[in-house]
């Protein structure tokens, strides 16, 4: 059994916000035991999730018809169904997910519970380096878990990630915005952050700014 894993209180501290301008200051730091919180009861989250179809009108451009609008639904439900077994941390790390993601410097980087002043939150990202070196998306495999901070000491996943390197990378990735789900994926943190080119999917928690935006105002790292 793998252990779940969540950074100290001081990495924590350290890493709490991160602004566009200091996203590349955030670094490795030492990690501590958690309880991995349960998996979300069944009905809460269905619920949520019946209502993205409505939501998904206004926040794609591509999804211009009720056809294209509910074959985009099918494909979040499948990434859904992909990633149900991660609600626990420890079975994401038993798969390859890891906190952070070890750069071309070898430099730990991401450690941290990625915040925004005024946006809202992230959470800790759990990546996995098999998907991070094939620059490469696939639907079904996000390079990236992103696991919210639980009042109980726990990680509760409320989002997945597809991440690709870009030419301004370490090391460098591709030099095209890659699509997923028929969108184009874009470059959050420029240089000198880690420029990855990226797309969120807030499958498991609601977010008040749309089920792809960066940030949730309902996350917190407090």
């Amino acid at each position: 059994m793998f252990p779940a894993h969540r950074p100290s209180a001081a990495a924590s501290t350290t890493g709490i916000v991160l602004t566009l301008a200091t996203a590349a200051a955030l670094a490795a730091g030492p990690i501590a035991s958690a309880t991995a919180s349960p998996v979300p009861e069944p009905s809460t989250t269905q619920t949520r999730w019946q209502a993205t179809v409505h939501e998904i009108a206004a926040e794609a451009p591509s999804t211009n018809s009720l056809a294209v609008r509910r074959m985009l639904h099918r494909k979040l439900a499948q990434v859904r169904k992909a990633t149900a077994k991660f609600h626990r941390v420890d079975a994401a790390i038993a798969a390859g997910y890891e906190l952070g993601w070890v750069n071309g410097s070898g430099v730990r980087i991401l450690t941290g519970c990625v915040s925004d002043p005024t946006a809202g939150a992230m959470g800790y990202h759990y990546f996995s380096a098999k998907l991070m070196a094939d620059n490469a998306v696939n639907t079904r495999q996000p390079e990236a878990l992103v696991y919210a901070p639980t009042r109980s000491g726990g990680l509760r996943l409320v989002a997945v990630e597809w991440v690709v390197r870009s030419a301004q990378s370490n090391p460098p990735g591709v030099s095209e915005p890659p699509t997923v789900l028929g969108m184009k994926m874009h470059i959050l943190v420029p240089p000198p952050g880690p420029a990855f080119y990226l797309l969120h999917a807030w499958l498991w928690k609601h977010n008040p700014s749309g089920m792809f935006a960066d940030w949730n105002p309902k996350v917190s790292c407090s």
